[in-house]
């Protein structure tokens, strides 16, 4: 009886020993899943829409961070440096990437799309306001011209079926879905800002200018592509004077820019004010509410076809 009892434990010893070796080898055969990191939301609704659920994707920028003084935290780095893959804004916008090393694919969008160069006045304003500016001579909110945002939805498929080829299918079928809402939003500019009464908005960041330059419509802001830049007394000054020259009834601001300024000439001016969307980042309540880039873009529209006064 006694052996009987001694052979029974060391089976169940075994057994115990088997079970752990084969939970471990389990484990360490079973593949991981894989993740990509995006900068901007616009890369991110881009590449949300196109995967799904299918890969991790990492939001670099937390919804209600300005994208261009945010810092990423050692622990975030790491996570974007364990991507396989990386889709950035590039021209500048991303200061902290210049010191990362990565152990995979890092693609700077910016290398695939049409930039804007600055006119001379917009420079040299810009310049004025910011001396350590990184986006030297162009406009970095590119993903503001739908042909843009066809062509980074086409890079980051393509990037993304090299990746998982076997979602092949499922991200090609996502992808024309996705570049045919940009074309419909392409016709829709063109049709509501056709014909308007008045040329002008006033914003107090130059961040629509790829619409502006696409749509003829004209921009006026109170500081230059920097957001964090203070504007002067002859800035308020000259922005006053384009109020009342144009007859503007409306002002713009942005949300993660400080719009105190803008609301104080505003009220002075007695004169309406409204955000809008750079799509840079959206707000926590935007994200909450799973607003896409197509919705905002709608939504600057409506609200430009009211200034402007269009048909």
């Amino acid at each position: 009886m006694k052996n009987l009892k001694i052979v029974a434990l060391i089976l169940i010893a075994l057994l115990a020993i088997l079970q752990f070796f084969i939970f471990n080898s389990q484990k360490e055969t079973k593949p991981s899943q894989k993740s990509i990191a995006v900068s901007t939301f616009a890369l991110y609704d881009i590449a949300k829409h196109i995967a799904g659920e299918s890969i991790k994707i990492v939001n670099i920028i937390p919804f209600g961070s300005n994208p261009h003084s945010f810092e990423p935290s050692p622990k975030l780095m790491g996570e974007i440096e364990d991507s396989s893959l990386l889709f950035y804004s590039g021209v500048g916008l991303e200061h902290w990437i210049e010191n990362m090393e990565f152990k995979n694919r890092a693609l700077d969008v910016s290398k695939h799309v049409k930039l804007r160069e600055l006119e001379s006045d917009e420079f040299e304003f810009h310049e004025h306001h910011d001396e350590q500016c990184a986006h030297g001579t162009l406009d970095p909110h590119y993903w503001l011209d739908f042909e843009n945002m066809q062509k980074a939805t086409k890079l980051i498929t393509d990037e993304l079926i090299n990746l998982q080829p076997e979602h092949k299918e499922k991200y090609e079928k996502n992808r024309d879905k996705y570049l045919n809402g940009l074309k419909k939003l392409d016709n829709a500019f063109k049709k509501d800002l056709s014909l308007c009464r008045l040329n002008t908005i006033i914003i107090n960041h130059n961040s629509i200018s790829y619409l502006a330059h696409k749509y003829n419509f004209e921009t006026k802001s109170l500081s230059g592509l920097t957001p964090e830049a203070e504007p002067t007394a002859s800035d308020i000054k000259r922005i006053i004077k384009e109020i009342d020259k144009d007859g503007v009834k409306t002002i713009f601001f942005e949300n993660f820019v400080n719009n105190s300024v803008i609301k104080s000439i505003a009220k002075d001016e007695n004169i309406k004010i409204d955000s809008l969307h750079s799509l840079g980042n959206i707000t926590p309540d935007e994200a909450d509410q799973n607003l896409s880039y197509e919705d905002i873009m709608y939504t600057n529209l409506e609200k430009l076809s009211k200034v402007l006064e269009c048909n």
